[in-house]
């Protein structure tokens, strides 16, 4: 089936900690039903292919995407910020999304770090009295990076028991950055606010095998439509 075209509204936003600007698209269907604010992931910003292929499938799913840049990557540095600027700029973007779609449920999440640092912004003490930031209903986790390639952990996770909100995890079962046999009984821990969405053969970057059946359309096309369910689901 042919997806319909969208085309994305340039965004700019201020990052009060670094007294700079960051870039960002909107891309609202016309029957949008919810706003995901979606960090990209650490090596790669809002125009990686994956971010874009992501976001006209959802778009295709009637949820608008707040794409956004990190401080680094807007100034084309490689290495990421420190956490704290992270995190404000996650709370930044959150606040600028809200005021451009204020009709629309909010969504927060995103790529690999990106969602991992939505959700550490989100436990911190300063999100809970931002108005802006207690609109959003549910995180989403497109491979949450649980911890270093070959050095199984979940110190990266501790954040998540401080969480109230619902998430969802969707996880490959060839992601190196999340063994499975870590991250299940973690997301059994924080049931029910947790649900994890398996991707069989998926790796980080949600590229399956051939065994599989699935294309990489296929699989954008899975994740939005499990992120839609999963959103409609939400009280």
């Amino acid at each position: 089936m042919d997806r319909p075209r969208h085309v994305p509204h340039e965004v700019t936003f201020t990052v009060p900690e670094t007294a700079g600007h960051c870039d960002a698209l909107l891309l609202r269907p016309a029957d949008a039903r919810w706003l995901l604010v979606l960090a990209h992931g650490a090596g790669a910003g809002m125009h990686h292919p994956f971010m874009e292929s992501l976001a006209r499938e959802l778009a295709a799913w009637r949820i608008a995407t707040f794409r956004y840049l990190f401080p680094y990557m807007q100034q084309r540095r490689k290495r990421p910020d420190k956490p704290a600027v992270l995190t404000a700029t996650v709370r930044a973007a959150i606040a600028t999304a809200s005021k451009t779609a204020p009709d629309l449920a909010l969504l927060a999440g995103g790529k690999s770090l990106g969602g991992r640092m939505t959700s550490l912004a989100l436990s911190e003490e300063p999100s809970r009295k931002a108005e802006s930031l207690n609109r959003v209903r549910g995180l989403v986790f497109f491979g949450f990076p649980l911890h270093p390639a070959r050095r199984p952990g979940i110190e990266r996770a501790n954040h998540l028991s401080r969480m109230t909100l619902p998430m969802l995890f969707l996880q490959g079962t060839r992601d190196t950055l999340a063994d499975p046999a870590l991250l299940r009984p973690l997301c059994e821990t924080l049931a029910p606010r947790a649900l994890l969405h398996i991707v069989d053969t998926a790796d980080h970057s949600f590229h399956v095998l051939k065994r599989s059946g699935m294309t990489d359309a296929d699989v954008f096309r899975h994740l939005s439509r499990t992120v839609a369910s999963w959103a409609d689901g939400l009280a």
